[in-house]
């Protein structure tokens, strides 16, 4: 069934630079199967059709979720007003008829506050707007929690919007864009700094693909002065490109401007050049012993089988089941803050050159590769254990409320990144 997407009313609240209707034309771009239209009279009798009020500020994953079936109205939990709606093309009419009624009849802005008590809970029920019998009423909540994208467990972005709380909407928006699972620099440094540098991005008019370009030239300034033996210099290049690399992907997600070329060469130059650095780096060791009578071929080659290695046994992970290996169970968790990525490796390099033996980081970094890949394999060799014995797998933040009960410290550290969400 073909799915076109309509927008109710405006709003002049601009949430991290867009419009309401911008926003949204840029999100159902992002939905499988959906076409936006900008009069009802084109939409066939054998569709269904997306429904979205203006007034609030939803994400793509929202309505991704929201179409899974038709006949289902949308109520947002911080004002328990009706936000939108996925419907077959017969039901359009009430189904409008029942989004403006939602704030008092006038659909052109408002998020109005209605008499709901604003729970957050799952129920189908709407305190202040009755659906006819043919209409299912859900919450975020009820959408979905796990989203393994973003290696995070929280409900579906929805919220009212007005200028009062357009600050406030734009931190949560960052907050939900931001993975909780990673690594500990991009979990705990990044987080405030990186929301600095999405203001800028957006009051300077860069998009993410600019960028993520001046990225890949401090990726490529970092590879000439590890080779040249310009520690220090380097590493001041890798540290920014790393920088830069949270906030092209903060930007994309809170801009909705996502595009398959910047996916593929933001992530392409993530996954390739870690080991050339490191590479480069032992390189420039000349007079440097390495351990247990290994020479720095040997090296090379210990990080380049430690790197792919690992990287191979990620993603042969994904095949198990619903989960993805760091998502698995809360020990995996833990250990993505550390296991051997560039950022853990450039705290090594970085801890050594401060000691004044940058030999020491090339020889932290190889066995650290090794030792973190070993695990990596062994947790696979697990994983597919337990996928013959008992099935597909399934992350432990599948089930929120078993989550937050059997495992409280790793349910409030990994559901999301609460820093993220912090105003400035």
């Amino acid at each position: 069934m073909t799915i076109f997407a309509f927008v109710i009313g405006d709003t002049p609240v601009r949430v991290w630079g867009l419009t309401a209707r911008e926003r949204l034309r840029r999100q159902f771009r992002q939905v499988k199967g959906v076409a936006p239209i900008d009069d009802l009279g084109d939409l066939p009798e054998e569709s269904a059709a997306l429904i979205v009020r203006a007034d609030y500020v939803t994400e793509a994953r929202t309505l991704n979720l929201l179409t899974a079936e038709p006949g289902v109205v949308l109520r947002c939990p911080a004002d328990g007003q009706l936000a939108a709606a996925f419907v077959s093309a017969r039901q359009v009419e009430a189904a409008i008829a029942l989004l403006k009624r939602g704030d008092g009849g006038d659909s052109d802005g408002g998020g109005g506050g209605g008499d709901s008590d604003g729970d957050g809970g799952g129920d189908a029920t709407v305190a202040s707007t009755d659906a006819p019998a043919d209409f299912k009423v859900v919450t975020p909540a009820t959408l979905g929690g796990y989203d393994l994208v973003l290696l995070r467990a929280e409900p579906p972005f929805l919220e009212p919007s007005s200028e009062d709380n357009r600050q406030a909407l734009e931190d949560k928006l960052y907050g939900s864009s931001y993975k909780g699972i990673t690594d500990l620099v991009t979990k705990w440094l990044w987080p405030r700094p990186a929301k600095k540098g999405v203001r800028f991005c957006v009051a300077a008019g860069l998009t993410p693909n600019m960028v993520t370009a001046i990225g890949v030239a401090l990726m490529l300034a970092a590879c000439g002065l590890f080779y040249e033996g310009y520690f220090i210099g380097g590493l001041a290049a890798g540290w920014f490109m790393t920088y830069l690399d949270t906030v092209d992907g903060k930007l994309a997600r809170v801009t909705v401007q996502s595009s398959k070329s910047g996916h593929a060469l933001d992530h392409g130059m993530d996954i390739i050049h870690p080991p050339f650095w490191y590479v480069l780096w032992g390189m420039a060791l000349v007079e440097a012993s390495m351990p247990f009578g290994l020479d720095r071929a040997d090296m090379y080659w210990l990080i380049a089988l430690g790197y792919v290695f690992g990287r191979v046994a990620e993603q042969s992970f994904h095949l198990l089941g619903d989960t993805a290996m760091f998502t698995w169970q809360p020990f995996d968790a833990w250990f993505r803050l550390i296991t051997a990525r560039r950022n853990p490796c450039l705290i090594i390099l970085t801890a050594a050159c401060l000691a004044g033996r940058p030999d020491w980081g090339f020889i932290g970094v190889t066995l650290w590769t090794v030792a973190t890949t070993a695990v990596l394999i062994l947790r696979l060799l697990q994983g597919i254990v337990a996928r013959l014995r008992h099935g597909p797998l399934h992350s432990w933040l599948a089930d929120r409320e078993a989550a937050a009960r059997r495992y409280p410290k790793s349910y409030q550290i990994f559901t999301s990144t609460r820093s993220a969400y912090a105003p400035g």
